[in-house]
This record gives C-alpha cells, sequence and structure tokens, in this order.
C-alpha cells in the first residue's frame, strides 16, 4: 500500500536556509535516500564537505554555485548536478534572488555522514 506523505519536516539549520525534508531518516524514517526542498537566500554559503553520499540537486530557481577541486559550476534553474559521495564539495547561492533547489542524497543525508569542514 502506498504511504502518503502529508507534510515535508523543517529541519533547523544555521543562517537563513530552509530545509524540507519529505523524505528521509527525519520525516519518513528512510535511510535509503533523502529528498528534501531547499530555499536559500542570496549571499548564502555553507563550510566545504566531503560526504559519504552522492548528492543530486535540481535547481527550480534561481541559481547554485558548486565549488570543487576541479574549479566551479554554476548550476542554473531547470538544470541539475550530481556530486560524488568522497569528494570535496561547497554550496553557495550565486545570484540575487537566492534559490529553491530539490536535493536527493543516496544513501539518506546524516549529519554524521555530512563532513564538513572546520
Amino acid at each position: 500500500m502506498p504511504t502518503l506523505i502529508p507534510a515535508p519536516t523543517v529541519i533547523p539549520v544555521l543562517g537563513n536556509k530552509i530545509i524540507r525534508e519529505y523524505v528521509g531518516r527525519v520525516n519518513s524514517g528512510t535511510e535509503r535516500l533523502s529528498v528534501a526542498h531547499m530555499t536559500s537566500p542570496p549571499g548564502w554559503s555553507e563550510p566545504g564537505q566531503t560526504p559519504e553520499f552522492d548528492e543530486y540537486t535540481i535547481v527550480l530557481r534561481g541559481a547554485m554555485r558548486v565549488e570543487h577541486r576541479g574549479g566551479v559550476t554554476e548550476v542554473q534553474a531547470g538544470q541539475a548536478i550530481l556530486t560524488h559521495a568522497g569528494e570535496w564539495i561547497r554550496y553557495s547561492t550565486s545570484g540575487a534572488e537566492g534559490a529553491d533547489y530539490i536535493a536527493i542524497c543516496l544513501p539518506a543525508f546524516a549529519p554524521g555522514t555530512v563532513h564538513r569542514d572546520a
């Protein structure tokens, strides 16, 4: 039988970024993958990280800047990017309007597996 997920759980984070987890460890008890809708304000950035999961990011509005060892990739609305487990990355919002995007992590995001820079 299908499982209805009536609403996301808003995950508290520092700064003005909003995370709405639909599927994952917090909202549905799912460890295989997580699906979240993120809203990041203009000028937002987070520390670099070397996660233990693949992350598929689909930009719905605005643009995301993804720094990696090979350079920088700008991801515009209507585009997606796949970052691979074990590679260093840093996300930020590059445009004046901020960004809305969907993040799908495989396996599911967990604070202990993201390995943020100090």
